[in-house]
């Protein structure tokens, strides 16, 4: 069973639509800590304000629920939002802890271009591991956001991609899984990332 970790916030129906599309495995919205603690995978979407979504997440005892699943070893995959809260801080709107999963922080372009970044771009493939074993360099995927990773450990790095700056857009640490683009939003390149999630044992 895939559970889609719902806080609130975020664009929920259109990531359930689309791994219903992929796959006719058993999925679930849900916030209850239950639901995360049996799921076989666990997603984090996210659309909106970090601080809000961290709040969110801790009213809701959420945030102990998903670091105990991700202890386990199963996989996880956090979405926009879902992947800046993995790291320890955020600088948006002042400074805010973040679940601390990963080291690194979660910092505002500071650029010629328009901010938001909002729209395709493609993907330089860094590491061709895990669910990233599928990417062709240079696809097209879609983002919408005005803050980015800047990861402490290199080695997770699994996709960079060129705005202004060239910034981090996919990360892997063992089974933790994370996209700064929208696989839900990126047709038939994001529906085949999220069938070889699936895939995954």
């Amino acid at each position: 069973m895939i559970c889609i970790v719902d806080y609130g916030m975020g664009n929920l129906a259109s990531v359930y639509n689309a791994f219903r599309k992929v796959d006719g495995e058993e999925v679930i919205i849900s916030s209850n800590s239950i639901d995360v603690n049996y799921a076989d995978k666990l997603v984090l979407p996210g659309v909106g304000a970090f601080e809000d979504a961290i709040r969110n997440i801790e009213k809701l005892h959420l945030d102990k629920a998903i670091l105990d699943f991700i202890k386990t070893g199963r996989s996880f995959l956090g979405i926009c939002l879902g992947m800046q809260m993995l790291f320890e801080r955020s600088y948006e709107n002042g400074v805010f802890d973040g679940l601390g999963v990963l080291k690194g922080e979660v910092v505002r372009f500071n650029i010629e271009l328009p901010v938001p970044h909002m729209g395709w771009n493609q993907l330089r493939v860094i590491k061709k591991e895990g669910i990233f074993d599928i990417l062709k360099n240079n696809s097209y995927f879609y983002f919408d956001h005005a803050y980015y990773v800047i990861p402490s450990d290199s080695t997770i790095v699994a996709t960079t991609t060129d705005y202004g700056i060239e910034f981090v857009s996919s990360v892997i640490a063992n089974n933790v899984y994370a996209l700064q683009y929208h696989p839900e939003k990126s047709h038939q390149n994001g529906l085949e990332l999220l069938r070889r999630f699936l895939d995954l044992n």
